[in-house]
């Protein structure tokens, strides 16, 4: 590949350096787009949806005139999303710090969300335990319990047939915002190794350059 072929030059220390600061812009731009009002609820390929066993419910709301009631979660859930994310910053930090060599040259050589994946498989269940209890709070505060409540009582007789009790609304919504953190991450990760523009630093240039 042309990363490869560019970090040949290089030692295994200014590899390893050049990936790492390259992650360090990409968690950065990810959790900042992602961290901000609208982040999530704006973008349509990371905004939440209602869940699956909802949806049933939503297409009723809406016949029945109803449809901000489902909007209004919505919103609610992005927003909590949109608070919780900044929290997992410092469990990148602690992921990327610890990379060995071995791993970042297979991140070089990998696929162009290879980081992503990395991140995924090594720190997924600490970044869901992070930002857990931030969603928690974010719901309360942004409103989304109240709104779910009141999605199911305005959908009146439609409601009784859906076991809310089986939703864990924290839960999902840490799920999805994980999911679209990993959605903006690998997309920043695919400029980098991609765009020459979007590499910042000499080092970047040297680690990811392929010629251009």
């Amino acid at each position: 590949t042309g990363s490869s072929a560019a970090a040949s030059a290089l030692t295994q220390d200014q590899v390893s350096a050049g990936l790492k600061e390259a992650l360090e812009v990409g968690v950065d731009k990810a959790i900042g787009y992602l961290g901000k009002d609208g982040g999530f609820l704006n973008d349509a390929e990371v905004k939440i949806p209602l869940p699956s066993m909802l949806q049933q419910l939503e297409t009723g709301l809406r016949a029945m005139g109803k449809g901000d009631l489902a909007d209004e979660f919505v919103a609610t859930m992005n927003h909590a999303a949109e608070q919780a994310v900044p929290e997992t910053a410092g469990i990148f930090g602690d992921a990327i710090g610890k990379m060995t060599m071995d791993d970042a040259r297979a991140i070089l050589d990998g696929p162009d969300d290879a980081a992503s994946q990395y991140f995924r498989e090594n720190s997924g269940e600490q970044l869901a335990a992070a930002i857990l209890p931030v969603v928690e709070q974010a719901t309360e505060k942004t409103g989304v319990t109240s709104a779910y409540k009141q999605l199911v009582a305005g959908s009146g007789v439609l409601g009784n047939f859906m076991d809310s009790s089986s939703l864990d609304i924290d839960r999902y919504v840490t799920d999805k915002a994980l999911d679209g953190l990993f959605v903006k991450l690998a997309q920043e990760e695919k400029l980098i190794r991609q765009n020459p523009v979007a590499r910042s630093t000499d080092l970047l240039k040297q680690v990811f350059g392929s010629g251009q």
